[in-house]
Formats: structure tokens, C-alpha cells, sequence
């Protein structure tokens, strides 16, 4: 059994436990030492099952809800979809520009709102403002919010300039949107790769096995995720004589998303597990799927066909939503199942020894 704070380190007894006598490292049971007994027969020790305290996992699994993979879908999304109104805008796209600036604005809207809800309370979030932590990934994601927001939403307000009320549009107020339009918009475009990644390394910061084993990676399948659902929204709103840049983007959100996704669950061992099994592999496998699907439809179809425009980029959008949730439900399934923190502690005792008080 395995105290909190502690190396899972095991004793030599046989109730087939980690630690007991025929348990490997590799999380897998052998066979007892020893003769074997009469015609050939060995005795094998039972099927191991990973315990701890009173049957709780090792590592106290977060007690979030569907409220946080939203919120880490719809950051990425407009972080993804500010860079791709600034390209719409400085291009001549104004469509695409105004896609763009209002997604982005909506998705980092109803971003927070769900961050505040699961915090309870809105005073919890403006009190994080208080003091800047650089060590700490929820306080620096604090402050990269608070310093994108006032960009994007100067420039989603001002694409609503037409529709709003004559005396508003000559009035000072209009000027002042339609002439910082251009710089407000820019300068959330240099903060949304920070806004579309700081997630990653929120999760990864944690003790959640899954999430921390992958902590190399997951800023890069964050990334790739936020531009291939940005331009999926581009895809969508855009028509398709400027919906060249969303096309592109998609295709490069979408190599970088798949070939680090497949990297996770080839390279990390045991910890890959947790991405492909259960309901975590197939809510990451629909996730792959729709958008492979929605960068080849994009790719091959959606420059002739505004159908097949919309169609790929509500895929994007939606594997943009299925990768969030798989990531999320990977590493609840690991932070519950106590293989994943006993097996690794055990393989590192076994390289490099035990810990000396001295040391």
C-alpha cells in the first residue's frame, strides 16, 4: 500500500499486491521462483490488483465537470480565431477579419464565464488578480485573459459598428473604435498563442498521471487543436474566396494535433494507456476522425463548395470539442486508477535506488 506523499515501495509478502512477490514493474505478474511441482506444473502467483488506503486511488482525482473541458475547448478557440481575424485583416478578408474578431470575443466570454462558474464565486477570479505567481500556471493564465480580453473585445465591438445606432457610429466612441480596431486586434493576436496554450500547462502542473506524464506535449496538441477549430469557425462564416488562410491553418492545426496526439499514445508508455483505452480512446478516436475528415474535406472540396466548407469546418469545430474531452477523461481515468503512480515509482526505485535520508 502506498502512504500519501510517499514512493510506492512494497514489501516481499505474496497477497499479489504491488511489492509482493511475483510483481514486475511493468505492472504485469510473473512466475513464483522456485521447482516447479509434479508433471511440470508451476505455481502462479494471482492476478494483482492495484490498492491503496481503504481502496482510494493514490492521487485524489480533480472534481471538475463538463463546465472545464469547455472552458479549455472555447480558450483555445479564441485564441485560435483572434490570429485568424489579424490575418483576415491585415489581407484584405473582411469577413473572414469579422469571423474572427467575434468568435473570438464570444468563445473568451463564455470561457471565463464557465472558469468563474466552477470557482463558484466571480470574487475568486478577480482575487487571483491580486498577485502575479509566475509559477504558477492558473495565475499567469489569469493575467494572459485580462490582458487579451480589452484587445479582442475593441475589435469584435468595432465589426459591430454598421449595426449599431447612427449616433453611436458618428459619435467620439465610434471613432475611437473604427481607428484602434486594427492595433487592439493585433495585440490579441500576439497574446492568443499564450491563451491557447497556458491550458495545457495548467493540466500538466497537476499530479494527474496522464496529464503530467504528457506535459511535453500537450501545449503543441493544444495549439494544434485551437487553430484547426478556428478555422473551422473561419470555414463556417467566411465565404469561400476568403476562406483560403482558414483552410490553411486548418491543415497545419491539424498535423501538429494528430502527430503529437499519436506521439502520447506511442511514446509514453504506460501513461499512453490512459489515452487509449475506455471511453477516453473513444472520444479521442472521434476526435481524430472528425479532423482528419474535416481538413480533407476542407482541402479537396471546400474551395469550390460553400456546402463543403461549412460542413468541414463544423467537423474541425467538433474534434476540436471530442480532443478536449478525451484529454480531460484520460487523466481522471488515470488519476483514479493507482497503476498509473505505483508502476512509475517503482520503475524509477528500481533505476536509481532508494532515496537516502541523507542525501
Amino acid at each position: 500500500m502506498t502512504r500519501p506523499g510517499r514512493e510506492a515501495v512494497g514489501g516481499s509478502g505474496s497477497n499479489g499486491r504491488p511489492g509482493s512477490a511475483g510483481w514486475r514493474s511493468d505492472g504485469r505478474v510473473g512466475r513464483r521462483g522456485g521447482r516447479g511441482r509434479g508433471r511440470g506444473e508451476q505455481a502462479m502467483v494471482p492476478e494483482a490488483e492495484f490498492t491503496s488506503y481503504y481502496g482510494r486511488p493514490v492521487v485524489k482525482a480533480p472534481r471538475w465537470s463538463w463546465d472545464i473541458p469547455a472552458y479549455l475547448f472555447l480558450g483555445g478557440l479564441s485564441g485560435g480565431s483572434a490570429m485568424l481575424g489579424a490575418g483576415g485583416d491585415l489581407s484584405g478578408r473582411p469577413a473572414l477579419r469579422r469571423a474572427g474578431r467575434l468568435g473570438g470575443l464570444a468563445a473568451i466570454t463564455a470561457s471565463v464565464g464557465l472558469l468563474v462558474h466552477d470557482l463558484g464565486r466571480p470574487e475568486r477570479f478577480l482575487n487571483m488578480l491580486r498577485v502575479a505567481k509566475p509559477t504558477s500556471p492558473m495565475s499567469m493564465g489569469t493575467w494572459i485573459i485580462s490582458a487579451y480580453a480589452p484587445g479582442i473585445g475593441v475589435a469584435a465591438v468595432s465589426e459591430l459598428l454598421p449595426v449599431l445606432p447612427r449616433a453611436i457610429r458618428d459619435s467620439p466612441l465610434g471613432a475611437v473604435l473604427r481607428v484602434s480596431a486594427r492595433p487592439a486586434g493585433l495585440a490579441a493576436a500576439a497574446i492568443a498563442p499564450a491563451v491557447a496554450s497556458y491550458t495545457a500547462v495548467l493540466l500538466a502542473d497537476t499530479a494527474v498521471p496522464a496529464w503530467h506524464e504528457a506535459h511535453r506535449e500537450l501545449p503543441f496538441v493544444f495549439i494544434g487543436s485551437s487553430a484547426a477549430s478556428a478555422a473551422g469557425l473561419g470555414l463556417v462564416f467566411a465565404p469561400v474566396g476568403e476562406a483560403g488562410p482558414a483552410r490553411r491553418l486548418a491543415t497545419f492545426g491539424a498535423i501538429m494535433e494528430l502527430g503529437t496526439s499519436r506521439r502520447i499514445e506511442n511514446q509514453l508508455g504506460l501513461a499512453g494507456e490512459a489515452f487509449t483505452t475506455g471511453k477516453p480512446a473513444r472520444l479521442l478516436a472521434t476526435a481524430s476522425n472528425l479532423t482528419a475528415g474535416g481538413v480533407l474535406l476542407a482541402t479537396l472540396l471546400a474551395r469550390r463548395s460553400r456546402l463543403a466548407a461549412v460542413v468541414a469546418g463544423v467537423a474541425l469545430l467538433a474534434g476540436g470539442v471530442f480532443e478536449r474531452f478525451g484529454l480531460y477523461h484520460a487523466g481522471i481515468e488515470s488519476a483514479n486508477d493507482p497503476k498509473y503512480t505505483v508502476v512509475p515509482q517503482r520503475r524509477r526505485l528500481e533505476q536509481e535506488g532508494p532515496v537516502r535520508a541523507d542525501s
